[in-house]
């Protein structure tokens, strides 16, 4: 069977047509300082570059790609580096407490949120003639943002780099619940007693107040002005077609997810990639075993306080297993004979090396995820943010221990230490949560491209919005019902009680019906 030139021409042709009729423009907003803010945001606008989709995106200047990218167009924004701002001081976080952490976050978020809308090259991006068929944001205490997505007439699509939260759900009435489902600056897992349901159910009335009375609000400000003519930000909240949640139930308590909330955590991850020849060596020479140590992109191990430092060296000094840490200073003093340096390592490689006996991290939920998908239990060293709920869940969950920094001695942390390192349930339990990772029916990134696509397809795919972002907060809870329930039970009670009054009232007395019968007699 032959087939002309002009067949193969116009297959060609129609097949270039269809793609390109698939082809959106997409605008991403990805502002997070912290490097694995970057990688989320960098994994997903770069996969849908590569599928053929025009993606511009507002990046922090150092995290901008320096080779030039296909399809891709980075919008550069200066933001303060804390990574030198000698004031700041990252490990102090952990002496907050959980109502000052909320507060300062939720003012940060709003700062942050102007610095953005303030950039000479967004204000060039927002005055062009730019046009976007959607926009795909980070959710991090930027409520403002949604004015891009009304600027542009765009469907609205958020990324949450720590699964659900108070930011999520309210925005996309997803059930919440206190009893169960723990703040993210609390140190709880969603089995919590008494005390601690009492404390997180007040935790969430007081952040809620703040979020809503306080805010929302400022951002709504922020957001008029930035981009005049906007409706009310109450309004654009609740316009959010999909969100797409780096979590998943290996790592996370199962909760309740409406049907546009996606997760797919460990999209992130990397098939390993061979390891430098040292490196390689270092750890197939480490015949006792090897550990991993690393507090993260924006917690740097150099800026530890002494006595925790000398209390984590001991410690080591003692354990017959080598130790890659990365320190971002080129002298360690009183470094131990099994204790190598980096200023940087390739974090995921190292995790897939079977050497690999136990990861000491930050319990920042990237490197959760990555111990999880290699299989490698932890001790988590908590500082801020969602750390302490992350090690939490991993103490519940049998795959590690916490030590928290401002409670870190020699004795505590050696303890957590030689517990993940010779009770092998944490191995085993690191090892069960990885196949439940591995043991999905698509990879997490395919998966959000789908989603992302789907609602492109389907027009902002309305029909996945539930209910619930149609009632007022009162009505959500069921508050009028209850009212109504409660003022009826008490109107019922009144009558028959005024009714009871009435006939008792009307019925003649004992003395008097003898005072009535005597007359008669």
């Amino acid at each position: 069977m032959s087939v002309t030139m002009s067949s193969v021409s116009g297959i060609l042709i129609l097949a270039l047509l269809i793609n390109g009729a698939f082809s959106a423009r997409i605008l991403g907003v990805f502002h997070g300082f912290a490097y694995s803010h970057q990688q989320v945001g960098n994994k997903i606008l770069y996969e849908l570059a590569a599928r053929g989709h025009q993606v511009t995106a507002i990046v922090p200047a150092p995290f901008a790609s320096k080779t030039p990218i296909k399809n891709y167009t980075p919008v550069k924004i200066e933001l303060p580096d804390f990574a030198k701002d000698k004031e700041l001081d990252l490990y102090k976080e952990s002496e907050r407490g959980i109502l000052s952490k909320v507060i300062f976050m939720d003012v940060m978020g709003a700062i942050f949120s102007e610095m953005v809308f303030n950039q000479t090259t967004v204000q060039e991006l927002l005055k062009s003639n730019e046009q976007f068929d959607m926009v795909i944001m980070e959710q991090f205490i930027n409520e403002a943002f949604k004015g891009f997505c009304y600027h542009y007439k765009a469907h609205c699509v958020v990324v949450s780099t720590v699964g659900t939260s108070r930011w999520t759900d309210f925005q996309m009435g997803n059930p919440i619940n206190p009893a169960y489902m723990p703040d993210l600056y609390l140190s709880y897992s969603s089995n919590m007693n008494f005390c601690q349901r009492l404390v997180n159910s007040i935790t969430f009335l007081l952040a809620t107040l703040n979020f809503f009375l306080l805010t929302l609000p400022k951002h709504n400000e922020i957001m008029q002005r930035y981009i005049p003519g906007t409706p009310h930000l109450n309004e654009l909240y609740y316009n959010t077609s999909l969100m797409l949640l780096n979590s998943h139930t290996s790592i996370n308590s199962p909760v309740p997810l409406v049907p546009n909330m996606i997760e797919i955590g460990g999209f992130h991850v990397n098939p390993p990639k061979p390891l430098s020849k040292d490196l390689q060596d270092y750890l197939d020479e480490a015949k006792d075993g090897a550990i991993y140590f690393s507090m993260g992109s924006n917690l740097q191990g150099k800026d530890m306080n002494k006595e925790v430092r000398d209390a984590i060296l001991k410690v080591f000094s003692k354990l017959k297993h080598k130790v890659l840490w990365k320190w971002e200073a080129d002298v360690l003093p009183n470094q131990p004979k099994n204790v190598r340096l980096g200023k940087w390592f390739p974090q995921q490689d190292i995790l897939a090396h079977p050497n690999i006996k136990l990861f000491i991290t930050h319990g920042g939920y990237l490197s959760t995820t990555e111990a999880i998908y290699h299989g490698v239990p932890i001790v988590g060293i908590p500082v801020f943010g969602d750390q302490e709920m992350n090690v939490a869940t991993a103490e519940i969950a049998g795959y590690g221990k916490g030590v928290g920094y401002k409670y870190l001695t020699e004795e505590s942390f050696g303890k957590a230490v030689s517990e993940v390192l010779n009770n092998p349930k944490y191995m085993e339990n690191a090892k069960r949560r990885s196949k439940i990772l591995h043991d999905q029916p698509m990879k997490p990134l395919d998966k959000a491209m789908y989603w992302i696509e789907y609602v492109l397809r389907h027009n902002g795919a309305p029909h996945l919005r539930t209910a619930a972002l149609d009632l007022r907060w009162f009505q959500v809870l069921c508050l009028d019902v209850i009212l109504f329930a409660v003022f009826t039970v008490f109107a019922v009670i009144f009558a028959v009680y005024k009714a009871i009054s009435i006939a008792c009232r009307r019925r003649p007395s004992k003395s008097k019906l003898k005072s009535q019968a005597k007359k008669k007699n």
